[in-house]
């Protein structure tokens, strides 16, 4: 958000901060991807985030020695190791029901995901899993710093944060330094040059083969920038299916807004301005959508399904039966009782609320006007 209007737009939830403590999502990065982050960002860490700095730098030096020892062990195994099922893709832009609707899919114990602790430390989980969260749970909130869904070192976590611990282009290096324009063009993987490019499908082929070879199942991947990156995800995975899930952009900006707004200033090793914030908010989401209208032309029926949050949270089990319907997925039945139990449990969950002012609700009824048609949303009422 823009200086000028960063009292304008008012949030209510629960939002949590994080302490010093607290494990942040750079944490399993090791020591070559830490320097090169820095070295990208001209070293420009605020004197007030020196100590989280100085905490990365000791737990890089720990991940580079476990990343080695992880390689010597496991490399030839999982190149032996039979190639992974085409995953399942759930996209759509950040705050609009892709958490949700993984936790959903994933009650299907048919389908695999990657945990939080995975993505933390992509490079040693084969290693360490087995005992290194049990070490470090103390460490972790009990839920995310934008909103009040629970996090766990098992539960369904978002692969980008992998990517990011590889040190592959992506645009959440902007939360380690949201005062620069860190991984500015890593949001649509062809505006990058073709060595980071293929830099990132590599690293992205690797994860995943990693992944299937802890479990074997299909698994489920949930990532609001893999909606810019449909295209490439269906070449590198033939067989690969998406799940797009929409939301009034009434709700999305503003919530898109505050959840950057925390995860800056929770993550960052910068104090950030939040100069220019709404401005990124609306042109991310136009790369966002130039790439995925684009992308989309080249799926069949049988690879894509798209489903409203505001019909998810209506009747969960219904929606979830849809997306098994229209993809040819087996086993809803079997799921049924585990969606019925969720549904249950989550009766009394709150979404965080937010005041839209008029000029702005305008604004982005003029910016996002191509989404607001294509889904149906009334700004009119």
């Amino acid at each position: 958000m823009g200086t000028a209007g960063a009292g304008v737009l008012k949030t209510t939830g629960d939002a949590k901060k994080l302490n010093f403590f607290h494990v942040r999502n750079w944490l399993g990065m090791p020591l070559g991807v830490w320097l090169r982050l820095l070295k990208d960002n001209q070293w420009a860490v605020s004197s007030a985030r020196i100590p989280q700095a100085v905490r990365m730098t000791v737990f890089s030096l720990f991940n580079t020695a476990l990343h080695w020892a992880d390689r010597l062990i496991y490399d030839r195994p999982v190149a032996r190791a039979p190639n992974p099922l085409p995953p399942l893709f759930i996209v759509g832009h950040w705050r609009t029901g892709t958490t949700l609707l993984h936790e959903l899919m994933v009650l299907d114990g048919q389908f695999g995901y990657p945990t939080t602790y995975q993505v933390m430390t992509p490079h040693h989980f084969l290693l360490t899993e087995g005992f290194m969260p049990a070490v470090m749970n103390h460490a972790l909130p009990a839920r995310r710093p934008m909103d009040n869904m629970e996090v766990g070192f098992d539960r369904p976590q978002e692969d980008e944060f992998g990517l990011c611990n590889l040190g592959l282009p992506s645009p959440y290096f902007k939360w380690a330094f949201p005062n620069r324009n860190a991984g500015a063009h890593s949001l649509d993987l062809t505006e990058l040059p073709d060595t980071e490019r293929c830099r990132w499908i590599a690293g992205m082929k690797q994860f995943v083969r990693r992944l299937a070879f802890r479990d074997r199942r299909r698994q489920v991947f949930k990532s609001p920038t893999h909606t810019a990156r449909v295209g490439v995800l269906a070449t590198m995975f033939p067989g690969a299916q998406f799940i797009h899930i929409v939301r009034d952009p009434r709700a999305v900006f503003p919530s898109t807004v505050h959840t950057w707004r925390q995860l800056w200033d929770s993550l960052g090793f910068q104090v950030p301005t939040f100069a220019g914030l709404e401005e990124y908010v609306f042109d991310t989401f136009d790369c966002m959508y130039r790439a995925f209208e684009r992308d989309r032309q080249t799926l069949d029926m049988r690879q894509l399904y798209e489903l409203k949050y505001e019909d998810l949270i209506r009747d969960p089990v219904v929606e979830v039966e849809k997306i098994y319907t229209r993809l040819g997925l087996e086993g809803f039945e079997k799921a049924r009782p585990k969606l019925m139990e969720f549904m249950a449990k989550s009766k009394g969950y709150r979404t965080n609320t937010h005041d839209l002012p008029a000029d702005l609700r305008q604004r982005i009824a003029n910016r996002w006007h191509g989404y607001i048609e294509r889904y149906g949303y009334n700004f009119s009422a």
